[in-house]
């Protein structure tokens, strides 16, 4: 319910991760009997978070791992992948840059141009391994990446920026058509990014096979700070989801949303799905496992942006492999390792046999959940301390 923050101008409140919390019901299942498989035009993954398509997360041999492991990895072609014969070297460079410098020479490096060869090639080395090849470019590439990808054998197309409509107005090029381009394509294309009830339902009529949520609350992102944009994520996926039921009801086609990005824990995750969500895309979480190709650094899609950036590098280490990551054991107490194993315990104790089960979880408005008798963890740094 809005409320007045000014003269003739009303508000409503939205919530993020840390201002709610998820209620068990009345009975629980053991943890190793729950499914967390959920499914996208047909196709079945075991894993349901995606590995976010930025440059310090995902290369081929770290889309393989994924694969290997139940889940998929998108691969940027709008990044050094694709646009360097040898990314190692660039990547080295970004890892020892300054802080102060950082930013200035990842926008250098991005001045070079896509390399139409290295996209065919990124994606072939991807399914000679016999992993999903799954792969994102901004939405001024999306028709020619689209059929280079396509002829390459690539199993999904994402469009993605920074907020996608369907009426997109530009005297200066041609807006991509994205009913056609869903026509067009002959593989599955995912959306994004975008969060309210209203875009979500008119994104969905292009035909699309899945959408992103989410502006602005990545880790290495500085959208909200620099555009002042941005919806809290609980809110976001709930308003698109209502959507896609909607949709659903209307038309009989199921079309999943994948929450990205602002999920800094295992326990984030969890209530991602209680908000209705199909699947995740995480980037920070993985930027830190040893087979991440940014060498413990994590940066925005969008810190490469020559007049504005709205992305910075981090620096999150190198917590383990992606396989402890995912499913463990985990060898940190944060709640940043074992994504997989939290979420079915949570599932469990939440009396969720399935992803879908956790869209009937009850939801709270719960400030003090990250504080209440924590004291110790705060003095100390350690748990939810940290």
């Amino acid at each position: 319910m809005a409320e007045f923050i000014g003269i003739n101008r009303k508000a409503r409140r939205c919530y993020g991760f840390d201002e709610v919390a998820l209620v068990p019901g009345m009975k629980t299942i053991n943890p190793n009997e729950v499914d967390t498989s959920w499914v996208i035009d047909g196709k079945r993954f075991k894993v349901p978070i995606l590995a976010a398509a930025m440059d310090g997360v995902v290369d081929v041999d770290f889309a393989v791992a994924m694969g290997k492991l139940g889940g998929i990895a998108v691969l940027n072609l709008d990044g050094v992948q694709t646009r360097y014969d040898n990314p190692g070297e660039v990547l080295d460079k970004i890892a020892k840059a300054s802080p102060q410098k950082a930013t200035e020479l990842v926008q250098s490096i991005y001045l070079k141009p896509v390399k139409e060869k290295l996209i065919s090639k990124r994606i072939q080395e991807i399914k000679k391994h016999k992993a999903s090849a799954m792969v994102s470019c901004i939405p001024q590439n999306a028709e020619r990446f689209g059929k280079i990808a396509q002829d390459a054998g690539v199993d999904l197309f994402v469009v993605q920026s920074t907020v996608t409509s369907t009426q997109h107005i530009s005297n200066e090029y041609k807006a991509l058509d994205l009913s056609r381009f869903c026509k067009t394509m002959k593989v599955p294309v995912v959306i994004g990014n975008c969060v309210t009830y209203e875009v979500a339902l008119e994104l969905m009529h292009t035909g699309c096979a899945g959408l992103l949520v989410g502006i602005g609350p990545g880790a290495a992102c500085t959208t909200r700070g620099v555009l002042g944009i941005g919806v809290p994520q609980v809110t976001a996926t709930l308003d698109t989801a209502a959507a896609r039921d909607y949709f659903y009801k209307r038309t009989g086609k199921y079309v999943p949303i994948i929450t990205d990005g602002g999920m800094r824990t295992a326990g984030d995750i969890c209530k991602a799905f209680a908000a209705n969500a199909d699947a995740v895309m995480v980037g920070s979480a993985f930027a830190r496992a040893k087979e991440a190709p940014g060498r413990g650094y994590h940066w925005g899609m969008a810190t490469s942006h020559v007049n504005l950036p709205r992305g910075t590098r981090i620096h999150v280490g190198t917590a383990g492999t992606l396989e402890e990551i995912l499913f463990g054991p985990a060898k940190v107490d944060d709640g940043s390792q074992n994504l997989m194993g939290a979420l079915m315990t949570s599932m469990g104790c939440l009396g969720a046999r399935t992803i879908k089960d956790m869209h009937f979880t009850e939801i709270i408005i719960a400030p003090s959940i990250q504080t209440e008798g924590k004291i110790f963890q705060v003095v100390q740094r350690v748990g939810m301390g940290k």
